[in-house]
């Protein structure tokens, strides 16, 4: 999670990308919970690669070291200084390459439900899509063993698009190989890749399957992130096990139309808030009309008829201003 996020300014100016909130947590903190889900077993440690410290401060480290106890694991943090790709990224935690492991990119939130092959020394977990020359896909033999990956194929090779989700038996293979590329400066596109390191694994013989996930939600810009907080509050309704609409929030001749996340604190008058619609700690709508939309914590919105809109921290915006100082990668459409 050591990228800026900058497809996602400005709400990633303030805060990283994996702690921006959607439906209620974090994105990195629900990617986390959902991949514990599927492992159905203990996990002992939870190894977070991050950024500048001046970007990934203290409080994220805090954030992350709670993620972790939360579900009775150690945090261990680790920096990637310079963007020199996955495998470069994934070696700055070398020390915690070992025994079995899942290596997750934290920009991206699943559904799933399966049982790791005990069979496999590697799991690469995809979702079926339609249009595949799009993605990096995999490449399966007839006992639907991984037995390649392209990228963006421009001829059928498969619909199971790499979603960036890899769990490994022992990690440690996989960490000898991307040594391997570190020390001979394999790079692609200027990078180093956890690709090469799965090919020189293939071609040892290591057997790859795929997990594949019934859901796989993005969250790299704006639109597609407000797409997916939109997916995920009616996932979470139908679930019914998380409490979406706060007992503190404060509801002035207003209407809830499920399903939306209301935070703690949060004032709502003379308004229409919903569907799809989450709403962070501490923000006050007034007098307005909001639906499938994202609005985080201190903020106040007034006299505003919003849709497929996504609103930061700590903002003041009212519908009828006329004068107004907009600051970088703002977007008022």
């Amino acid at each position: 999670m050591a990228g800026r996020g900058s497809r996602l300014r400005p709400h990633s100016l303030t805060v990283p990308k994996p702690l921006i909130p959607v439906a209620g947590q974090p994105i990195v903190h629900r990617l986390v919970k959902d991949i514990a889900k599927v492992l159905k077993q203990p996990i002992e440690e939870i190894a977070f690669v991050l950024g500048d410290p001046a970007w990934f401060g203290d409080d994220v480290v805090s954030s992350l070291q709670d993620l972790a106890k939360s579900l009775g694991a150690k945090a261990s943090i680790y920096r990637q200084d310079k963007p020199l790709g996955t495998g470069h990224a994934i070696m700055c935690a070398k020390p915690s390459l070992s025994g079995p492991a899942v290596i997750a990119y934290a920009d991206t939130l699943i559904r799933a439900e399966f049982d790791l092959d005990p069979a496999a020394d590697s799991v690469i977990w995809t979702k079926q899509v339609d249009n595949p020359e799009a993605y990096g896909v995999v490449k399966l033999n007839e006992n639907s063993e991984i037995v390649e990956l392209v990228e963006k194929p421009e001829n059928f090779v498969s619909d199971q698009a790499v979603i960036g989700i890899y769990y490994f038996k022992d990690v440690a293979v996989l960490k000898g190989k991307l040594q391997e590329i570190l020390d001979e400066n394999v790079m692609n596109g200027g990078e180093y890749q956890i690709n090469d390191g799965i090919k020189r694994m293939m071609a040892e013989g290591k057997v790859f399957k795929t997990g594949t996930v019934d859901e796989w939600m993005d969250c790299g810009n704006k639109t597609i992130t407000i797409e997916t907080n939109k997916r995920m509050l009616g996932f979470l309704k139908a679930d019914n096990d998380e409490q979406l609409v706060s007992a503190s929030a404060k509801l002035e001749n207003s209407t809830i139309v499920e399903p939306c996340f209301i935070g703690e604190n949060v004032i709502l008058k003379d308004s229409i808030v919903g569907p799809y619609v989450s709403v962070g700690n501490n923000t006050v709508i007034e007098n307005s009309n909001v639906k499938n939309s994202l609005i985080q914590t201190h903020t106040t919105i007034k006299n505003a008829n919003l849709e497929d809109a996504m609103i930061g921290n700590h903002v003041k915006y009212n519908g009828e201003y006329k004068s107004v100082s907009i600051g970088d990668y703002s977007v008022l459409e």
